[in-house]
């Protein structure tokens, strides 16, 4: 008996422990964030607010909206030459901190979005 309540104790657990592993994303670091936009900064401005209308705004936008546009980019799902190329050697980490660092500048006005 004690088998069986040893077996039915570990199934849950283990399923809880798998999940939590395979659906952890990394922390992004706003100060690593700004070293690693040194390269965004000619079209998108050095701290997002993009002088030009051709370039988005950066600042201000929300931290996953910036991690899932760089791994659309990535994947092909986006289609822009220039930031494919841009976004192609980003790791996960790279992608969290840039979207730390762009989510913390001031910029885009939403009052709606809290």
């Amino acid at each position: 008996m004690s088998n069986r309540w040893l077996f039915f104790l570990l199934i849950p657990v283990s399923m809880v422990l798998a999940s939590g592993t395979a659906m952890a994303k990394p922390k992004g670091d706003s100060i690593a964030g700004k070293q690693k936009s040194e390269a965004c900064a000619g079209c998108h401005g050095v701290d997002g607010n993009s002088a030009a209308p051709s370039f988005p705004k950066l600042a201000g936008q929300n931290t996953d909206y910036i991690v899932h546009a760089l791994s659309a980019y990535q994947s092909g799902d986006r289609k822009n030459d220039v930031m494919a190329g841009m976004a192609a050697p980003l790791s996960d980490q790279d992608k969290a901190d840039l979207g730390a660092y762009f989510a913390s500048q001031k910029g885009l006005n939403m009052p709606w979005v809290k």
